[in-house]
């Protein structure tokens, strides 16, 4: 991930001026700039969203009540972030906004983990979910395969998951499903 040095602090004119092929985020007053996500952690993330979406968005086989996206457009104060998947309980938003970014913060975030964006992911953005009050925050490494999840409490970040491989994924604020871990990496035995 890239920082840009400027002269005043980066706001959402500089993402609009990002060049379409890459991500934009303003953290801290910083422009970060990052290419897309590289195939290994496109195919975690479209998995994920794939085994949570159909039980948390739609209500097939779980309880519904969510709104689960792909990479949203965070409008967090000053900050603007980009995770990877986000989610709100449609108890606290229960209107889809109209607008081409949230101002609400998510009840739950996920960061794909890849080496040019790891460290931003780890130590910028996480106390801002935290400052936010994001209660549920996972993290997916997709090269060492396996999952971290945290609930926020008291203004800290709790671990309640580590999971690697193919452990069956039974987390919060998810734990309503369970799924094989395994079905995040695209080199999965089981699938054929």
């Amino acid at each position: 991930m890239q920082a840009l040095k400027q002269d005043r602090r980066a706001d959402y004119r500089d993402v609009l001026n990002a060049p379409a092929h890459m991500v934009a985020e303003v953290i801290d007053g910083a422009l970060h700039t990052h290419p897309r996500p590289a195939p290994r952690h496109a195919w975690a993330s479209s998995g994920l969203g794939a085994r949570i979406n159909p039980p948390f968005n739609y209500g097939d086989g779980g309880p519904g009540g969510w709104w689960i996206v792909d990479e949203p457009e965070l409008h967090l104060g000053k900050d603007i972030l980009v995770p990877d998947l986000a989610g709100w309980r449609r108890e606290r938003m229960p209107d889809y906004p109209e607008t081409a970014w949230f101002e609400i913060a998510p009840d739950w975030a996920c960061e794909v983990l890849s080496p040019g964006t790891r460290k931003i992911d780890l130590y910028e953005k996480r106390p801002i979910y935290a400052r936010e009050g994001v209660a549920h925050l996972w993290f997916v490494d997709p090269l060492a395969r396996g999952l971290e999840a945290f609930e926020l409490r008291d203004g800290q970040w709790l671990l309640i998951a580590s999971l690697k491989d193919d452990d069956a994924v039974n987390v919060p604020p998810f734990e309503a499903i369970t799924f094989s871990l395994a079905d995040l990496w695209p080199d999965n035995p089981q699938r054929n």
